[in-house]
């Protein structure tokens, strides 16, 4: 077999190495971003779109984009004294342990999102179910709609509620279906869920007092 001459195998190398990711930008002014840059919510397409400081500040201004665009917020927050028990875990019939709930401000229905090997698992909530469930929640009622959502978890001892921002919940949706592996996920997966949530609780803080109930 013919051997490949010396700058014949070191540009085969270059060819079987991958190529390396391209950096994000800003999708407005196309600036470059780091990692933990912000983000926005199109209404309109229901997507999330990659900003630098300075757009996401400047779309947090009432009217900012037509209202088509809205800055994705920071805050993780808890509720101590109201959680979920099994009655309302039962009522929101969630087939899996982890599912996020959205709302959009133009739309009558919850969304009921869940990880899966093929991304998020979409379903309607029906309003009379979300009233019963989260008619007396005060992390509901502070809820920003399309870039806040209600995350969810079932453990053995306690269900999780968490107030979190939209993109985390897809954040998290990546990190499932990078890891899935059979029927619910795998070791890997699980290990990955832990992580998140610990880091999320972390990050937690207690619902204002004030907050709307």
């Amino acid at each position: 077999m013919r051997q490949l001459s010396r700058p014949g195998a070191d540009l085969l190398r270059g060819l079987r190495r991958p190529a390396p990711p391209r950096p994000e930008r800003c999708a407005f002014c196309g600036t470059g971003l780091p990692a933990g840059h912000r983000h926005l919510a199109d209404t309109g397409e229901r997507a999330l779109a990659c900003a630098c400081t300075a757009c996401a500040l400047l779309f947090q201004q009432p009217g900012a984009g037509g209202g088509r665009y809205r800055a994705v917020p920071d805050r993780v927050l808890t509720d101590p004294v109201n959680g979920l028990d099994d009655a309302a875990w039962a009522a929101l019939r969630i087939p899996v342990t982890t599912a996020f709930l959205l709302r959009g401000a133009d739309s009558a229905r919850p969304v009921l999102c869940y990880p899966s090997p093929a991304g998020a698992t979409e379903a309607e909530l029906e309003p009379a179910v979300w009233r019963t469930v989260f008619g007396r929640s005060r992390l509901a009622a502070a809820l920003e709609p399309d870039v806040e959502a209600l995350l969810l978890r079932r453990t053995r001892d306690r269900i999780q509620c968490l107030l979190v921002p939209v993109d985390l919940c897809y954040e998290l949706v990546g990190r499932m279906r990078l890891r899935w592996q059979g029927f619910d996920g795998g070791a890997e997966a699980h290990a990955e869920l832990d992580a998140f949530f610990a880091a999320l609780e972390a990050r937690a803080r207690p619902l204002p007092k004030e907050a709307p109930a």
